[in-house]
Parts: C-alpha cells; sequence; structure tokens
C-alpha cells in the first residue's frame, strides 16, 4: 500500500498530520510511505527525518496524490485535490461533513473512501485515535495559558511580606474534554476553579480536578451516545444564563467550551452578562470557530467590552504545534493500525463495522454514513 503525507494546505495551520515516528511505525507494517516535500518544516521536522524513518520525500504533491492508495493529512482537501486521487483510495482526515456537503459529495463522486476524523466513536477501544479528544486536551490547556497571560494578576494566592494575595477565579463552562483540562491547568497553576456542565455525570470528574461544580436545574439533559451534551431548549438556556451571570460577575477569567457535533455553537454569554464583569477579567471562547458562546466575541479577535477582554482565538491547539502534531499522528497511526491486513499489507475496510459505522462518510461511489446522508438530503 502506498501512503502519501500532503502538507497543510491552509497556510496558517502550524499543525502537521504524520511526524517521523509514526512514519517509522507505518514503514515497520509493511506501507510504502512518501511525504510532502517541506512536510514537517512548521515544526522543525527535516525532510532527512522523514527519510532516516523511511519514507521517500515528494516535491510534487499532484504526483503523491496520484500514487497513493491512502492519504494522510489534518485538514480537508482542496476541491480540486480530489480529482487527483484514484477510485478506491482512502482519504483521512477532518472533513466537518455536515458543513461540506459538496466536498463529500464529491469525494463520494470520485470513488474515494473517506474517513472522517471527527467522527472516530468516542469509545474505550477508540480512545487511541480519537483526534477530538486529543486536540481538545491541547486547546483547554493553550485556553487557559491564554488567559492567563491576558488578565492583569496571578492565578496563585502568595503571602509575601506586603500582604497576601488572593488567588485568581476561574469559571469553566462545560466539562468535556477541553474543560477538564482547562480546569486541571488552572487548578495547577494555582486558581479558585468553578465549573459548570448541563450532564450532572461529570460533577465527579470536576470535583476530583479540585474545582467546583455549579449546579443548575435545567430538567431533562444528559447527553448523546457520543458522549456529547445535548443541545438544550431556549428555556433552559435562559435558566442557565441566569446562573451563569453570577458566577461570571465573581470570576477574573471565564472559559467557555460548549460546542455540539455538526452545528453552531450555543450562545451561552450576552453582551450584556460580559459587561457585568469585574474590569480587567478576561473571557477565552473556544468555541468561536463553530459560531461562538459568547455574543460579543469575534474570530481571531481581541474585543473589549466595558474593560473586559473576550478573546476568540481560533484553533487553539495549533498554538502548541508540536505537542497537537505528535498526539494527531499517534491518532492516525493507532487508526491505520486497527484496520491493517497483514496479510496482504493494506488498510481493510468494512463499511458494517462498528467503528467505521461512525467514521466512514463515502465509500464505494456513494455517501454511506446514514446520518450524514439524511442530513445532506434535507439541505438540497
Amino acid at each position: 500500500m502506498q501512503i502519501f503525507i500532503a502538507r497543510e494546505a491552509n497556510p496558517h495551520e502550524k499543525r502537521i498530520a504524520v511526524v517521523p515516528a509514526t512514519v517509522a511505525k507505518l514503514v515497520k507494517l509493511g506501507a510504502t510511505v512518501a511525504v510532502e516535500a517541506s512536510l514537517g518544516q512548521p515544526i522543525y521536522f527535516s525532510d532527512d527525518n522523514y527519510a532516516t524513518a523511511g519514507a521517500s520525500v515528494v516535491a510534487d504533491r499532484k504526483t503523491g496524490l496520484t500514487a497513493a492508495d491512502l492519504v494522510l493529512r489534518l485538514g480537508k482537501p482542496n476541491h480540486d485535490e480530489i480529482a487527483c486521487l484514484k477510485s478506491g483510495c482512502i482519504h483521512i482526515s477532518y472533513l466537518d461533513p455536515f458543513n461540506e456537503s459538496d466536498l463529500i459529495r464529491q469525494l463520494a463522486k470520485s470513488g474515494v473512501s473517506a474517513l472522517c476524523m471527527e467522527m472516530i466513536p468516542r469509545s474505550t477501544i477508540c480512545q487511541r485515535m480519537d483526534a477530538l479528544s486529543s486536540q481538545a486536551n491541547i486547546a483547554g490547556y493553550v485556553a487557559v495559558m491564554l488567559g492567563a497571560t491576558r488578565l492583569n494578576r496571578i492565578f496563585p494566592m502568595m503571602s509575601t511580606p506586603s500582604g497576601t494575595i488572593p488567588p485568581a477565579k476561574v469559571f469553566i463552562i462545560g466539562a468535556g474534554v477541553a474543560g477538564l483540562q482547562a480546569i486541571a491547568t488552572a487548578r495547577r497553576l494555582g486558581a479558585v476553579v468553578e465549573a459548570f456542565d448541563t450532564r450532572p455525570a461529570v460533577e465527579e470528574q470536576v470535583k476530583s480536578l479540585g474545582a467546583k461544580f455549579v449546579k443548575v436545574d435545567l430538567g431533562e439533559t444528559g447527553q448523546t451516545a457520543q458522549g456529547y451534551a445535548k443541545e438544550l431548549t431556549p428555556e433552559q438556556l435562559e435558566k442557565q444564563r441566569a446562573v451563569m451571570a453570577d458566577c461570571c460577575a465573581q470570576a477574573d477569567l471565564v472559559i467557555t467550551t460548549a460546542q455540539v457535533f455538526g452545528r453552531k455553537a450555543p450562545r451561552i454569554l450576552t453582551t450584556a452578562m460580559v459587561e457585568k464583569m469585574k474590569p480587567g477579567s478576561v473571557v477565552v471562547d473556544m468555541a468561536i470557530e463553530s459560531g461562538g458562546n459568547v455574543e460579543c466575541s469575534r474570530l481571531d479577535e481581541e474585543v473589549v467590552v466595558h474593560d473586559v477582554k473576550v478573546l476568540g482565538y481560533g484553533n487553539l491547539a495549533g498554538r502548541s504545534a508540536r505537542t497537537a502534531s505528535e498526539m494527531y499522528s499517534n491518532n492516525l497511526g493507532y487508526l491505520v493500525d486497527h484496520f491493517w491486513d497483514k496479510t496482504g499489507k493494506t488498510v481493510k475496510l468494512d463499511s458494517t463495522h462498528d467503528i467505521l459505522k461512525e467514521c466512514l462518510v463515502t465509500h464505494g461511489g456513494v455517501i454511506c454514513h446514514e446520518r450524514l446522508r439524511k442530513s445532506l438530503e434535507s439541505q438540497t
């Protein structure tokens, strides 16, 4: 099997899909691996590093794509690149499938078997392949560090000859992977942390990290089969905001993490709620790329509202590109290894496999993922 690893098309993306250590593992499986020249440049891996790991270096992207039986990348492909892929080629990357209907249809029409990294099931067997979780871990850490650098006070309590400095107060909305990592990071820095989530089941996890769990009686909430919080009703959102307003008013740093896969992020903080926060406090909107949790946040901008800094920076994981790349590369490596046919030395796909039923979106010339197909049909 010929594997090709492409450079990222987005010039602002500093993460890469595969690091040399993973290339060596793929070669050991029996794959022939080619990488696009300068693939590792953003995080200081040279072409020689990849060659030493057993890959050939291809200067022309089109040549690599045309010859590939399997393409590994981070971001979704450009439309013109799909035409380069041969029928039956396997393509694995983020795809944003519910918002990229034309892209998904083109992949199907071209006979490409596309695996969507966002849709890897959140199950025990898939933990090592779960790119959303690996990148959310990094993003949660980065969100706290960004907030800490923009805050005009320190996090930990300090007892000094000139007086005792109280710890900063951090309020985190959403206790998924990103939120839990944000809690852990803020606690390590010495802050007093409160957290809220619509799923009562995560209370124990929040408390185990040393944070206080803020309870709001929202009635029926729960989570999806994939472990995501279910979308709230307008009435539940209003009840939630009332409690959020009090917590935000007391906090020095607020981090929002709430997202619903395939949909616009819920609006949690209104501008009026931000205006009631203490002057000099900071808000980090981690959901900005899917519409934002904060009414006044703006993508890739820092907005000041009544002396409150609102940070809406996208691709937080990319701000720690080396670690994020290593983790994503491991996710891909484990995924390929899981479906590797040692006899035929190839990746073998069975669309009825429990894992592939969730993340294989196009196969055999059709959109094979039922929920995605129905969603795209409703858009036409």
